[in-house]
């Protein structure tokens, strides 16, 4: 196994994409979460809204920039043929996968880490000018506060998480732009299915078990009793999914000739 973790953190280290999207990931993240928390107002106070929620809304264009790596970890060497010469060196095909998963999760977490932190303290700075904040009743967003603290700690969940379903489905379609169609594709159309859906129970129970708004659910920091699903339990349907794709790919690599 450790040779097979230097062997991938090598070749992750020495794409230059690789670089470039890890920085993409954090800079959008911050940047989206900064111009939603600019675009956001409530002079009188006591409007519905969620100061850790807004100041994390990048996180839905960072997850995609997160699903492109891990896919392309995968698919990358199937597109250059680079597979065999893996497969070769290291015949445990499922020790490969895990190693791969392994060095993805922990250069996401990372990342995940500082864009989060980073998006926060944005957050804490620009809302309670605009009147989100504690002068007008909303909590403050300190990471000494317990809910504040677990939308941010489950958030760089949620990005590790994606990383390992974009691995997974990576690693059984194969193909770069199918996989990252798969994917997106679980993540966004879920919530437009739920909108368009024009019935109650219905919309609900989609958002219940599309992968990114039961996940995201985990940075509600307010009006829990209103939310579709809980944090953590939203956060676990996102864990299904996730084991579901890697299980389907580790099954589907080991089946394969390469």
């Amino acid at each position: 196994m450790r040779e097979s973790l230097h062997a991938e953190w090598t070749k992750l280290r020495t794409v230059a994409s690789t670089f470039w999207l890890l920085l993409a990931t954090a800079a959008l993240t911050v940047a989206v979460s900064g111009a939603a928390a600019a675009a956001v107002r409530c002079p009188s106070g006591g409007c519905a809204d969620d100061p850790a929620k807004i100041s994390l809304t990048g996180i839905y264009l960072g997850q995609a920039v997160v699903a492109v790596l891990a896919v392309m970890a995968v698919s990358g060497e199937y597109g250059t043929g680079m597979i065999r010469v893996t497969l070769a060196a290291m015949p445990r095909r499922v020790t490969v996968l895990a190693a791969k998963a392994a060095v993805l999760t922990g250069l996401v977490l990372v990342t995940g880490a500082i864009a989060v932190l980073a998006s926060l303290l944005a957050g804490g700075l620009i809302l309670p000018g605009h009147g989100i904040g504690p002068a007008h009743g909303y909590p403050a967003i300190s990471p000494g506060d317990g809910p504040v603290l677990r939308a941010a700690f489950g958030s760089v969940l949620y990005l590790a998480l994606i990383a390992l379903l974009s691995l997974g489905a990576a690693t059984a379609v194969r193909e770069a732009a199918a996989a990252i169609g798969v994917v997106l594709g679980l993540l966004y159309l879920f919530p437009i299915i739920a909108f368009a859906a024009g019935n109650a129970t219905v919309s609900r129970h989609l958002l219940q078990i599309g992968p990114m708004t039961a996940g995201l659910a985990i940075q509600a920091t307010t009006g829990l009793n209103t939310l579709p699903i809980s944090p953590w339990a939203g956060l676990g349907v996102l864990a299904a999914w996730t084991a579901g794709a890697l299980l389907l790919g580790g099954l589907l690599l080991r089946l394969r000739d390469e």
